[in-house]
């Protein structure tokens, strides 16, 4: 699936949904019924809205593969922020429409509708909707442990279920068993990819790969690698330049599935991950020990060497964003002086894999660049005249970008005024 197609298909679904409605919307004149009709409209485009989220997030290797893993969840955060505003605007029509047809005031309206079992349940599905979005919020997110984050996400699931509920009891979707049938198997359907790509999979894996720690090795400041071995890796079938969701279970951890690239090509039985310490659970990653069993699940991304479309490449890695870089310098085929690395870090301590990163440079002849230096120093190395310079026909690469997202940003920017096409960029952001 590419990004078009994803967009053609979400706007299929909003142009069926909207033709449900027309399917039952009895139009009027009269003030009540004009509300009315506006609610409806409304809450089915809310509850398709949060059919689309999940869907975003639901781990299926297609959409996953062909958008990329960033990209899908800058969409869900998007579409999350439409989606809570159909909810907000279905609300609000719906209470004055009800007081402009019984003659109440706002206030004894909700009093009465809340008496209803089916609007009950849609405004708790709604208060979890407006909490879920809340912790989302930028000043929230930096507050809120990456863990409990993850767990109030997980109430989604019940909002859209409550959701469900309330539409089953109304007239938009039972008006006629058609509706009725492709309502309930829109739903059905996003419910079983949760469930196979959420939970059977991961479960399968790790029943089969066994996957276990060999040894953590320290990279840099607050940088290790971990190498893992397990039966029949290959099966994961996991590129350069993408990652998995790792679950290591110890007590502190098996809760929580973090993502991390592959900072090396799969190497028969052996599997190997590069992770900065950013946060509680990252730092408790060096603590790990061999033995510690690993559930995988993945492969997840699009950074990729499928990505590649002209014979020239250039990798542009911030920080620790190296890692999946790193696996495609050493993998991407090309002549000597075909693929160029620039690296950009704040200071020659920082650089991770430093020497893995020399010895592939000299075994393919491939030029490698440090970018060092503060970010805010005067000298910007990610200018587009800077980059021009390091990179001879630089308009004629294809360019792979990781790093944390201000960098990642910057890079794209200066890369589209240096005259890259931007359907060459191929950008990831490094955050967790």
């Amino acid at each position: 699936m590419t990004p078009k197609s994803l967009r053609i298909a979400v706007a299929a679904g909003g142009i069926v949904v909207t033709a449900l409605w027309a399917g039952q919307a009895n139009p009027s004149p009269r003030l009540d019924v004009l509300f009315a009709t506006g609610a409806h409209l409304t809450g089915l485009l809310a509850g398709y809205g949060i059919l689309v989220m999940l869907f975003l997030m639901a781990r299926v290797p297609a959409v996953e593969h062909g958008i990329g893993a960033d990209r899908l969840a800058r969409h869900h955060a998007r579409g999350g922020r439409h989606v809570l505003t159909l909810c907000a605007a279905h609300i609000v029509l719906a209470l004055c429409g009800y007081a402009a047809h019984t003659g109440t005031d706002l206030l004894t309206t909700v009093t009465d509708l809340l008496g209803y079992p089916g609007l009950a349940a849609a405004a708790a599905g709604t208060v979890l909707l407006v909490a879920v979005g809340a912790s989302s919020a930028r000043a929230a997110r930096r507050r809120i442990p990456h863990g409990t984050w993850r767990g109030l996400h997980l109430l989604t699931y019940v909002a859209a279920a409550l959701a469900f509920a309330h539409q089953l009891a109304g007239p938009d979707i039972a008006y006629s068993p058609l509706s009725l049938g492709l309502w309930s198997l829109l739903h059905a359907t996003v419910a079983v990819l949760l469930i196979w790509y959420r939970l059977v999979v991961p479960v399968r894996q790790a029943l089969h790969h066994d996957l276990r720690v060999v040894d953590v090795r320290v990279e840099g400041p607050g940088v290790v690698s971990v190498l893992m071995r397990g039966h029949d890796i290959g099966r994961l079938r996991a590129e350069p330049g993408q990652f998995l969701r790792w679950r290591f279970l110890t007590r502190r951890l098996w809760m929580t599935a973090l993502p991390f690239s592959l900072s090396a090509p799969v190497d028969g039985d052996h599997i190997r991950i590069t992770v900065k310490a950013v946060g509680a659970h990252t730092r408790r990653v060096r603590r790990l020990r061999a033995g510690v069993r690993v559930v995988a699940t993945g492969p997840y991304g699009a950074l990729t060497a499928r990505r590649r479309t002209r014979p020239k490449v250039l990798l542009l890695a911030g920080g620790v964003g190296i890692t999946p870089l790193r696996a495609l310098f050493e993998t991407l085929p090309g002549a000597p002086g075909d693929v160029t690395l620039l690296y950009r870090a704040n200071s020659a301590e920082q650089l991770v894999l430093r020497e893995e990163l020399e010895a592939i440079a000299r075994t393919r002849r491939a030029p490698l660049h440090y970018l060092l230096g503060p970010s805010d120093a005067a000298f910007d190395p990610l200018a587009p005249q800077s980059l021009r310079n390091l990179v001879p026909e630089l308009a004629a690469h294809d360019v792979y970008v990781c790093g944390p997202p201000g960098m990642t940003r910057a890079a794209t920017t200066a890369l589209a005024r240096a005259g890259v096409p931007e359907n060459r960029i191929h950008a990831e952001s490094f955050a967790y």
